[in-house]
């Protein structure tokens, strides 16, 4: 099971830019699954010793649907589909990594961008889960 950035989606310029050799995290402009729409991701593996200590431990991504180009003026935004957050999940993660998006308390929620959802990762524990009887058939 492994954390990995798709390389050829790297934003190397900009303000969110970052070098090749950056490791697994950085920004990146995805080609969306849904016709006409990109995804801008911003992706952290929780090893980055620059970083916040609180990410520590926790791979992360950020995701948030667009169409436009991320170098020049956005026309349109919106909050990822279920189909866009598997393709970003499938990017990120083998297919046998459980990841989670979080419903934090309310007391808690920080909503930075309107159209931005969540996959998680913590590095130190594993995320229950349960029987898939209880998912479905």
């Amino acid at each position: 099971m492994s954390f990995h950035v798709p390389e050829l989606a790297r934003i190397l310029d900009g303000p969110m830019g970052s070098s090749r050799n950056a490791g697994a995290y950085g920004a990146f402009d995805v080609e969306s699954c849904e016709p006409g729409w990109r995804l801008a991701v911003v992706a952290t593996d929780g090893c980055d010793m620059d970083g916040p200590s609180e990410a520590l431990g926790w791979e992360h991504v950020s995701v948030h649907a667009f169409r436009g180009s991320l170098d020049k003026r956005v026309k349109q935004m919106r909050t990822p589909t279920w189909l866009e957050m598997c393709l970003i999940k499938d990017l990120f993660w083998d297919g046998e990594d459980v990841v989670m998006q979080l419903h934090p308390r309310r007391s808690e929620y920080v909503n930075q961008h309107p159209h931005v959802l969540h996959l998680w990762r913590p590095t130190h524990v594993t995320i229950p889960t349960p029987a898939s009887v209880l998912v479905g058939r």
